[in-house]
């Protein structure tokens, strides 16, 4: 079978290398980490598929046999994903009947954290018989987002797994999880493309070139991460000075966790500016002559304090309002 059918189209080649370099090693549970927009969900998706597959090659599955088509369906009854709620329904994975029957019905919202009840579920998983005979896998993503009772228990059935069954961990922050699962897994830490590789990527997902690189620049190198920034490429040489202004409208329908992202990363390329280091994020040309030293640094650590309590249920309205005052209180200090 021919190697243009081991990958899904769209694959990247960085995916596709180390989907081929995890499938040579023998083990039963793997640990995916590295920062965000690198690929782990994509890759942890690879392997499953190709231990799963009819036809497996050296490369990954075949693409085209009933169990590949099962999971492209999200039915496939050897697998078994385990993710946040908003996680599942983001990413078009079923619910359970039950949690799905609770959040249609408004007694609760989709978690945001991996739930014991799906852990349990997945630990009774584990025991089954496989049904289509080539093993069973457990796919959990992002990891870090278990608490401890779903930690724990995980940790229970990685020391003593039962039957053909093999886990795959994938997370964009490895140092929450515990040690001891850590321990439990073959790590591998994900490889960070160069910009040429992710540049032709993203222009095969149909974005031209000079918006792909704004976007790219925009997420810091990860290409995975610059598809979020398609819709904002346009705004986004714009937006330090904007911020400066305290112009509010420039993050209209953002959440607040990519307004504070946005925040972080002008924050630290006006300090490296100040270093007389290269910006990351943005072009220097684009970013203004704002701010000193200690409001600058007084503002980062205020927006790594802000990013503990993102998720809180706070009113949206007034957080991005305080969050763009502070900023241009900074950006406006006197040098």
């Amino acid at each position: 079978m021919s190697n243009s059918t081991s990958q899904p189209a769209g694959t990247a080649p960085w995916i596709a290398a180390q989907t081929q370099t995890l499938l040579a090693q023998r083990g039963h549970a793997w640990l995916l980490a590295g920062p965000s927009g690198l690929g782990q969900y994509e890759l942890a998706l690879a392997l499953v598929r190709a231990w799963l597959c009819e036809h497996p090659t050296a490369q990954g599955a075949c693409g085209s046999c009933g169990s590949c088509h099962a999971i492209a369906v999200r039915a496939h009854a050897d697998l078994c994903v385990l993710m946040p709620e908003t996680a599942m329904l983001e990413l078009a994975w079923p619910l359970s009947e039950k949690a799905q029957d609770e959040i249609e019905s408004k007694k609760r919202k989709p978690s945001k954290e991996i739930r014991v009840e799906a852990m349990r579920d997945a630990v009774e998983f584990a025991q089954r018989t496989s049904a289509r005979g080539r093993g069973k896998a457990v796919l959990v993503f992002p990891a870090e987002r278990m608490n401890v009772y779903t930690a724990n228990a995980l940790l229970k059935t990685l020391e003593e797994p039962v039957g053909d069954v093999k886990f795959v961990l994938a997370s964009d922050a490895a140092h929450q999880l515990l040690p001891t699962i850590r321990s439990r897994c073959l790590g591998h830490t994900m490889l960070w493309p160069d910009t040429q590789s992710a540049m032709r990527w993203l222009q095969g997902q149909g974005v031209p070139e000079k918006q792909a690189q704004v976007m790219l620049r925009a997420a810091g190198g990860r290409p995975q991460d610059a598809l979020q920034y398609a819709s904002i490429s346009e705004l986004w040489p714009r937006l330090p000075r904007a911020v400066q202004l305290g112009d509010v409208a420039v993050f209209k329908d953002w959440t607040p966790a990519q307004t504070l992202d946005a925040l972080h990363k002008l924050c630290h390329d006006l300090l490296a500016q100040r270093s007389g280091s290269v910006p990351r994020f943005f072009e220097a040309a684009d970013l203004p002559k704002a701010g000193n030293w200690l409001s600058l640094t007084t503002w980062s650590k205020a927006l790594s304090e802000a990013m503990r309590t993102v998720e809180h249920p706070f009113n949206a309205g007034l957080m991005l309002e305080a969050l763009v005052s502070q900023a241009q209180l900074a950006l406006n200090s006197k040098t």
